[in-house]
């Protein structure tokens, strides 16, 4: 099969390439400033967006996420085309049940904001298309090998690998769900070349908390792990990944049953003196 992987030189889209190359298939990941238009892309993982810094940049926000993406759906040929979106766009749900795709997501216009809705405009113009191969992967938080320090988890990965305790400044029931880049790379193809569905929620299914978290990681570090005196909590809904599961058989592998993977640079720096 051929691949198109737009935003290929990201965390995400490397670990995409070389999942997809080692599977078999032809892969390709154009330059931002490569003329595209009538071109035949095959099957196309649109993988371009900002998180971190999109409240600094709103425009190029909106243009990653949306004007992009408009104009390619429109000017190029493929097979299919899965667009990642994130499940912080139904951050605004209830705590009770686990949110399903399907489900309706409440967003208040604001700064903050502004990525959700940017991704939901994404989101509505490929479910919009009739062909039904266009199709939206939300992604929760994705962790692995050579993650960045601009999530929460990775920054305080980024700090215990230098040796410095934490002060972690979000309460400690504030939970999150992570899924390992190894899984979301295997979904994501299968998603691409079988998926049935137009939208598919890509994640563990499972919230940890930062208490949870902060406890293995100072089994595993000996660090001091610290939580801000009266920290807001925030804690996302629970996510249901029934169609992944039904679809493809998918389970998750546990996040902190994987911390010591993204430690082992820090850990082998720490027992070298010992030997």
């Amino acid at each position: 099969m051929n691949f198109t992987i737009l935003g290929g030189s990201g965390f995400i889209g490397g670990h995409l390439r070389r999942h997809l190359g080692e599977r078999g298939h032809r892969v390709d990941a154009p330059a931002r400033d490569v003329r595209l238009e009538g071109q035949p892309l095959g099957h196309v993982i649109y993988a371009i967006g900002l998180t971190g810094d999109f409240r600094s940049r709103p425009f190029d926000t909106v243009e990653a996420h949306v004007s992009l993406l408009s104009r390619l759906l429109a000017a190029t040929t493929f097979e299919s085309w899965l667009y990642l979106s994130s499940t912080r766009v139904v951050r605004g749900a209830s705590l009770g049940r686990p949110v399903r795709e399907d489900d309706a997501v409440a967003v208040q216009p604001s700064p903050d904001a502004l990525y959700d809705l940017s991704k939901l405009a994404g989101e509505a113009l490929c479910v919009a298309q009739l062909a039904s191969t266009v199709r939206v992967a939300r992604l929760s938080n994705v962790y692995g090998p050579g993650q960045g320090a601009d999530t929460f988890l990775g920054s305080v990965v980024a700090a215990l690998r230098r040796g410095e305790d934490v002060e972690i400044r979000e309460a400690p029931t504030s939970s999150k769900d992570y899924v390992h880049v190894d899984d979301v790379c295997v979904l994501l193809e299968r998603i691409a070349l079988e998926g049935r569905a137009r939208t598919y929620h890509v994640a563990s299914g499972e919230s940890v908390t930062h208490d949870e978290l902060a406890g293995r990681l100072r089994a595993l570090t000996g660090r001091h792990i610290t939580f801000a005196p009266q920290a807001p909590q925030r804690a996302f809904p629970p996510l249901d990944v029934s169609r992944v599961q039904s679809e493809f058989g998918f389970r998750a592998r546990r996040l902190l049953d994987h911390l010591s993977e993204l430690l082992a640079p820090m850990r082998a720096n720490v027992e070298a003196p010992r030997t």
